[in-house]
């Protein structure tokens, strides 16, 4: 399990402070207690959560720490596959698909052409696609949390000039987060 310190919003309860990057998501201080108490006892936990009748569905934690455990955080080396392919103007592009035990959990696109001005608007799209379609894939393959922040931080990275499609998303969105809301709250107390 690996474990990076900085900045940023706890992906556990949207505080912004310190927080600890553990397989993926990013806890505060408290919220690491919690997911390193479920990573070392989740069978005590969800007995603890049985017994003081706490209404989550326990059968749904555990798959999800063991997938957790079994894979970890991503690797810095992954195997890929790649594909090369054509769009309906027969621009060549290539895919490649990163992979954990043949499972697929990150997609890439490029093409020979991304200095093209004409393509500049559809790589921002693809980019985004893709960058939204491997939060997907770690969530489903590995377990990792989704949430508005890190779906805003992946739009936020796709965008390759002001106000493209990925950057109107995002602003768009940002109304809803949770560090935007608290910090609406937060003005009026």
């Amino acid at each position: 399990m690996n474990q990076k310190r900085r900045v940023e919003m706890c992906d556990g309860c949207g505080v912004k402070e310190h927080v600890h990057e553990i397989d993926g998501n990013e806890f505060c201080d408290e919220c690491r207690q919690l997911a390193l108490s479920l990573y070392a006892h989740p069978e005590k936990i969800a007995k603890i959560v049985k017994l003081m009748k706490i209404d989550i569905a326990t059968d749904k934690i555990l798959p999800v720490q063991s997938a957790k455990s079994r894979f970890g955080e991503l690797p810095e080396v992954l195997d890929a596959v790649r594909f090369r392919t054509r769009d309906r103007d027969m621009n060549k592009w290539y895919v490649s698909v990163s992979e954990i035990d043949g499972q697929p959990v990150e997609i890439f696109a490029s093409t020979a052409f991304d200095r093209d001005h004409h393509l500049q608007s559809r790589i921002s799209n693809l980019t985004t696609i893709t960058r939204l379609i491997s939060l997907i894939l770690r969530h489903v393959f590995l377990g990792e949390v989704l949430t508005l922040e890190k779906t805003i931080k992946q739009l936020h990275r796709s965008s390759r000039q002001q106000n493209d499609l990925p950057d109107m998303l995002t602003n768009v969105l940002s109304k809803y987060s949770r560090s935007a809301y608290k910090s609406e709250h937060d003005d009026l107390t």
